[in-house]
């Protein structure tokens, strides 16, 4: 008798232990991801994990800087987490050209990612060859204004180049900065040149130069970085820009202290996350000579490629999971996405004021890649370092264009 109780006890045991095994053989995955969506991810990470007990997923975040670097490092070494955050055009393309991302190709047919996702999202995390990710945001650039100063200084919405620059030293004069920017990696400055090139270059000349089926080294840029070089000099930008931290431009435009900002439709969460009065920030597509064209861009999740099938369909369940119209239709969370979600009929939340019009121009518009993600890094590079050289007077902007074009042709001879 003594004995059945004894093995009665260690079966038992030994259920209890497989049980306890089975709960610690959870699919593990690993997240990286921006610092400024954690108030959101992480609330619901801890609901996915508890809904889904054979799943467990842990995130890390980083500024948008840092997760560039880290990623890349990361790569270097195969130490890559099963999911990260990254962008579309050379951004992406990089874990594509070194097989360190899943080609999604086999697994969006066979779960009809062309009746679930826009199209546009879908074409621009098409990267070499394949599709290199879960498509999270499509984003178009803008310029945000501050209403209040616009109708103080009784200055109308330009419509026409000399328009905006007829409105810069009315703003300057007033001891406002014209024009917000952080130049800290140089990406937020490229938003302003960028539009330069493209008023001189023209859309055509401009889209065939970011295709490299044009050479850079031409009179279009250099007439964009005169300009620019004007702007500085004149003061349009904020004291100390150049050094300034691009995620701190909202500070400058909710002071009030700067008119006008670049910035894509997730800057209506900032404004609302920063609790400040949406109402009183509008937009306009900035006007060039031949078009009105907005620079845009894709955000997406890119999957290690190591995952095996089992995993990969527990990390896309996880991304289901963040990104869904009833996610986004909570105020709490919705403040923190880029929206409307890149799904098929989705639409921002109607406290997101300027969403729905952002991308309805830019659909009248057109649009053009914006260049951090056209170019490769190495490119981009010196495009930045001539940004910083033009506006300290190190380098004339006569300079910059061949510099481009030979970082160009040294990045296709490879």
């Amino acid at each position: 008798m003594k004995l059945r109780k004894a093995m009665a006890l260690v079966l038992a045991g030994a259920m209890t232990l497989a049980t306890s095994m089975t709960a610690y053989a959870a699919t593990e995955l690993s997240f990286w991801t921006l610092q400024g969506r954690s108030d959101a991810y992480d609330p619901l990470t801890e609901q996915f994990n508890e809904e889904n007990p054979d799943i467990h997923v842990t995130i890390s975040y980083y500024d948008t800087d840092g997760i560039k670097d880290a990623c890349k490092v990361a790569a270097s070494s195969d130490t890559l987490p099963s999911m990260w955050f990254n962008w579309g055009g050379s951004l992406g393309q990089f874990y594509v050209d070194n097989g360190k991302t899943k080609d999604m190709t086999d697994f969006a047919a066979a779960n009809g990612w062309d009746d679930k996702f826009s199209a546009g999202a879908l074409q621009l995390c098409q990267l070499g060859g394949q599709l290199s990710g879960y498509p999270t945001s499509y984003n178009v650039l803008g310029v945000y204004y501050n209403k209040g100063i616009f109708e103080e200084l009784g200055i109308e919405v330009p419509t026409t180049f000399e328009e905006f620059e007829a409105i810069l030293p009315v703003i300057k004069e007033a001891g406002i900065y014209p024009m917000e920017t952080g130049g800290l990696n140089g990406w937020h400055v490229m938003r302003w040149l960028e539009l330069l090139i493209e008023h001189y270059a023209g859309q055509e000349l401009h889209d065939k130069m970011n295709q490299f089926e044009e050479s850079w080294d031409n009179e279009a840029v250099v007439q964009a970085f005169e300009k620019y070089k004007e702007w500085c000099d004149a003061g349009y930008f904020p004291d100390g820009f150049l050094t300034a931290d691009p995620n701190d431009t909202i500070l400058n435009m909710g002071m009030g202290a700067s008119a006008m900002d670049l910035e894509g439709q997730w800057y209506d969460g900032q404004i609302l996350q920063n609790e400040l009065d949406l109402e009183n920030y509008g937009f306009f597509a900035f006007p060039s000579v031949d078009s009105n064209r907005m620079s845009a861009f894709a955000e997406q999740t890119e999957f290690n490629a190591n995952l095996s099938d089992e995993e990969l369909e527990a990390a896309v369940k996880y991304m289901d999971y963040l990104f869904n119209e009833d996610v986004v239709s909570n105020p709490d969370y919705a403040k923190y996405y880029n929206l409307p979600l890149p799904l098929i009929g989705s639409e921002a939340p109607a406290e997101q004021l300027n969403v729905n019009a952002m991308i309805e121009t830019s659909n009248e518009n057109g649009t053009f890649t914006i260049t951090d993600q056209a170019f490769p890094t190495e490119v981009a590079d010196v495009l930045f370092n001539c940004q910083d050289a033009v506006a300290t007077g190190e380098m004339d902007p006569s300079e910059p264009p061949a510099l481009i074009q030979a970082a160009i042709d040294a990045y296709l001879a490879k």
